[in-house]
């Protein structure tokens, strides 16, 4: 029995070695910002440390684990001392953060994206300042765009005025000029997180129109005062990104997630779920806790909310808001 137990215990052991050392060699691969050939000696070092420190665990030479251990050491130190930043080359479509100033019932935005997009890497950039008058806000939408199957979607929220207007507010990857976005880079501290607020005719017709996503888009139930207070939290984290840069986490600090935490903040009774880690589900998610429009089923929603038609349709038109909101079912 104690030949047995001290097996699936080195068994354990060994696996958790490796689970260390395959997140050791990609934080490296990712984020050790040496140039290549350094980088693969780096590597080199940490495969050589780990397979002696395996061939001491078979052997039961735990002498021989020390070289792994002060590289697993040092190799914490240099992880914990990355910090974010905000004067990176920044790619021209995440260049700038939002921020806000308030006075009283108006808000004065500054670096408000309205791009008109040619192509996914090709548009005309202009950045707006623009003020909105809080007692004046009269919707909310969920807006989930799929580009990776059902599970996946990048949300926005956007909120509605009085005189027809719209702004919508997205929490990004800031990507480098001429980087690609890879999910599992955003494990590893790769890149930062941003809010950005943009016209739809920018941010919803450049998923629809340019790229081709599944774009729908659904009514919350909220009160005037309720989409006031969000609206206030977005600004307030947009401002907050501008002045202490985060990192961007695929898992934990995400377009959803951030997005989850300034509602919790409105209504803390609202529960962690899966759903809120595979974005595509969270309409589900919004449904079963009454956020949604209840009178008609899920499926319906998605259905009359899919605007990527819509939005082709209308184009650059100055109606774009309106005119992808035709038939949505909701307040």
């Amino acid at each position: 029995m104690a030949r047995f137990a001290s097996i699936i215990g080195r068994s354990v052991l060994a696996l958790l070695l490796v689970a260390a050392s395959a997140w050791g060699l990609l934080a490296l691969g990712y984020r050790l910002d040496t140039g290549a050939p350094l980088r693969g000696i780096a590597q080199a070092l940490w495969l050589s440390a780990f397979a002696l420190a395996l061939w001491a665990l078979v052997r039961r030479r735990p002498l021989l684990l020390l070289p792994y251990v002060a590289a697993g050491i040092a190799l914490i130190a240099w992880w914990s001392a990355l910090e974010p930043r905000n004067d990176r080359d920044w790619a021209p479509d995440v260049a700038r953060t939002l921020t806000a100033r308030i006075d009283g019932h108006v808000a004065h935005l500054a670096d408000v994206r309205n791009f008109d997009w040619r192509s996914d890497s090709d548009a005309t950039e202009r950045w707006e300042d623009r003020t909105y008058d809080l007692d004046t806000i009269e919707a909310v939408d969920l807006i989930n765009s799929y580009w990776a199957g059902p599970a996946i979607a990048h949300t926005l929220v956007s909120f509605g005025f009085a005189d027809g207007s719209h702004i919508a507010f997205s929490v990004e990857v800031r990507r480098k000029r001429g980087e690609v976005y890879s999910e599992l880079s955003g494990f590893f501290k790769v890149n930062e997180l941003v809010v950005i607020g943009a016209d739809e005719r920018d941010i919803v017709r450049v998923r629809s129109n340019v790229r081709g996503e599944d774009v729908q888009l659904f009514h919350v139930k909220v009160t005037p005062q309720q989409a006031r207070e969000m609206f206030l939290e977005v600004l307030a984290e947009a401002n907050d990104l501008a002045a202490t840069p985060r990192f961007y986490n695929t898992l934990t600090a995400n377009c959803t997630t951030v997005l989850f935490r300034l509602a919790r903040r409105l209504a803390p009774s609202l529960p962690l779920d899966w759903r809120i880690v595979l974005t595509g589900y969270l309409p589900d998610y919004a449904y079963d806790h009454g956020l949604l429009d209840r009178d008609v089923s899920l499926a319906e929603l998605r259905e009359r909310g899919r605007i990527t038609a819509r939005a082709r349709a209308a184009d650059a038109s100055p109606d774009f808001s309106r005119l992808i909101r035709i038939g949505v079912p909701g307040p």
